[in-house]
């Protein structure tokens, strides 16, 4: 079977290993992702359903991470829920709120979603598509 995803993996700068960590273990468990690779010993931890997809890490320069400008990550949720308990356990873990839960039609009659910025900044995205809505 052909992989339908154009992406193999993202990755997002973290200042804080630990902390971040510890954070993602929680947040990504909402939608049904776990630890898949653990490279701490390069400050590294990657996450997924099956495979990494997503790594937090330290950037390979030695430098600060910082976020990017326009830069977002999108996690797909199963449900309009998901994407609740993604906001809410992110939120309680001291994310800032950069978009409640909710719909979104100017994505799409079939689009909830919301939109974070975790503890180093970076944005992240639940998002659920409801396919029997329609696109547009």
């Amino acid at each position: 079977m052909e992989n339908p995803s154009i992406m193999s993996h993202m990755s997002l700068g973290i200042n804080d290993f630990t902390r971040a960590v510890k954070f993602y273990d929680r947040v990504l468990a909402t939608i049904g992702a776990k630890r898949v690779m653990d490279l701490s010993q390069y400050q590294a931890m990657a996450y997924g359903k099956s495979f990494p997809e997503f790594w937090v890490q330290a950037p390979f320069d030695g430098k600060k991470a910082s976020a990017g400008n326009g830069t977002h990550f999108a996690f797909f949720a199963n449900s309009p829920e998901e994407v609740d308990a993604f906001y809410n356990e992110a939120m309680e873990l001291g994310a800032v709120c950069d978009g409640k839960p909710g719909p979104r039609p100017n994505y799409g009659p079939g689009y909830y979603g919301c939109f974070v910025k975790d503890l180093d900044q970076n944005k992240i995205e639940a998002t659920y598509f409801d396919e029997t809505k329609g696109h547009s």
